[in-house]
This record gives C-alpha cells, structure tokens and sequence, in this order.
C-alpha cells in the first residue's frame, strides 16, 4: 500500500471560506503539506490499558504526527484543528489507517485503534487503503478499532450509522471518541451502536477531588453499560485519578500515568536496541 500513488496533495481551496481559512492558517498548512511530501507522517503509539490489570495493554491508539522542517513533531492540537474540515483532512487520515494497517500486519498480537473523521467515509481513496489491507492480513478487521469523535459523528449521524453497519460485519470495531464533550443527540447514539465508548478527558481530569466530574463520569459509565459499550477513561494523569477510576467501574484506562505516545512502540523496542547494540 502507498497513500502517495492514490492523490496528490491538494491545491489551495477554490470554496470562499475554505480559502479564508487556509490563509490565515497557511504556515500550519505549509507544514503538513510539506511534511505529507516528504513522507514525515507517522504514528505514535499509547497504551490502553485495564483498569483492572493495569500492566496489561487492552489495545494501543495510533495517533497521527508530523515532522516540522527540523525533524521535530507538531503537537497534534496545533495542525488537527485546522485540516479537520479540509481535504488536507482526508490524507491525513489516509496516511493514518495505512500506517496502521502496516504496523497490524508487521505485529500479530497488536490490537490498535486508528482515528479518523466521519467526513472520510465517503474519500474513495481510504476506503480502498481499508480494503486493501485486509485481503493483505485476513486478521486486520478484527484487530482493527476505528474511533470517530463524537463532534464529528453527530455531523453525518445516518452516514455513520450505515458505515458502522457495514464494517462491523467484518469484524472491524468503532469507538465513539471524545464522549461527553460534544451535545449527543441520545435518539441517534442509540443507533450508532458503538463498541466502545473514551470519556472525555474534561470529566477525568483530578476526578479523584471532583464531586461534579464523579458524578457526571458516573452517568457516562452508566449509559454506556445501558447499550454494553466498553467504556475508556482518556486522560488519566495521576495515581489517585486512576485508583478511583478503577473504583469507579470504567473499563480501561489511558493517558501520560498510564504511558505517553511512542513513535517506536513498545513491541519493537527490543529489536531497535539489538540494532543499536550490534
């Protein structure tokens, strides 16, 4: 698979407020693009873990990162944002679920969870790097979680439904990403059925000393136990946090206490080491 021979990387936008948009953010763009260009695109790696068997990684989340021109990465909050709503959007998510599917076929044992935005449902060309990487590894769909925000979600609500449906069938998973931040409409998140459901790190944060954000974690945990989603606490930064989390009933755990994203993972560590060594 190579994302680089389906598109090339788009030229400025003709949409009016597309082309507003990329002026104001045209370094950020300037960036990404360059960095697409020279193959600087890669995943990182963190852990999710159980809550109850804390050593134990449940799956890894993929997070997509790019290389500025010194080789350094930008933060994701600094570029996501900006080509969420562009096509610049798109290859990223592209060059997501390929890395992805790579590092599924290279690691047997890996489960791994992939971002992407509900606008890439309907981009030909990552629905034909999906489908290629799993007539390449026949275990790919099943190891395979695809996590959709719940902003992005509530935008195309029947579209994801359908796209759910569909890929479900092949054993892929969905995990509703970002639950609790946006304003979900509940009629459609019953139909959604997603398998797993990351509560969002604003109610996890210091949960330990906020009554507001137990109560308030507690419900989510609640609903998602109603329609038997697995439930992910995203952000969990400290010992207290995670000890009454795991009180709390939630399912799997992640954030910097936990482990912090990885451009080498930690099953290939050892084999880099070897190579340093020799």
């Amino acid at each position: 698979m190579n994302t680089h021979d389906l598109f090339e990387i788009p030229a400025a936008p003709r949409n009016p407020l597309e082309y507003a948009a990329s002026s104001k953010n045209q370094p950020i763009l300037e960036t990404v693009r360059t960095a697409i260009k020279n193959k600087n695109v890669m995943l990182a790696y963190q852990p999710v873990v159980h809550a109850k068997y804390p050593d134990k990684p449940a799956f890894y989340e993929g997070l997509i990162r790019v290389l500025d021109g010194t080789q350094q990465v930008v933060a994701a909050k600094d570029f996501i944002p900006v080509v969420e709503n562009m096509e610049l959007g798109r290859i990223l998510d592209c060059h997501a679920l390929e890395l992805g599917l790579t590092a599924l076929a290279q690691e047997p044992t890996l489960r791994l969870s992939i971002n992407m935005s509900a606008r890439s449902i309907g981009y030909p060309q990552w629905i034909q790097i999906l489908h290629k990487g799993m007539e390449q590894d026949p275990t790919a769909a099943e190891r395979l979680i695809l996590e959709i925000t719940e902003e992005s979600a509530m935008v195309l609500p029947d579209l994801v439904t359908s796209f759910m449906t569909d890929l479900q069938g092949f054993g892929i998973s969905f995990a509703l990403d970002d639950f609790g931040a946006g304003y979900t409409a509940f009629r459609f998140f019953k139909e959604f059925q997603f398998d797993i459901v990351k509560i969002d790190g604003q109610f996890i944060r210091d949960i330990h000393k906020d009554a507001d954000n137990q109560v308030l974690t507690a419900a989510l945990v609640s609903i998602s136990r109603q329609f038997d989603m697995f439930t992910v606490a995203e952000h969990v930064e400290n010992a207290a946090d995670m000890e009454y989390l795991r009180n709390a009933g939630v399912d799997c755990l992640q954030g910097y206490h936990i482990g912090r994203p990885e451009i080498i993972p930690e099953w290939t560590q050892a084999m880099y080491r070897q190579t340093a060594t020799a």
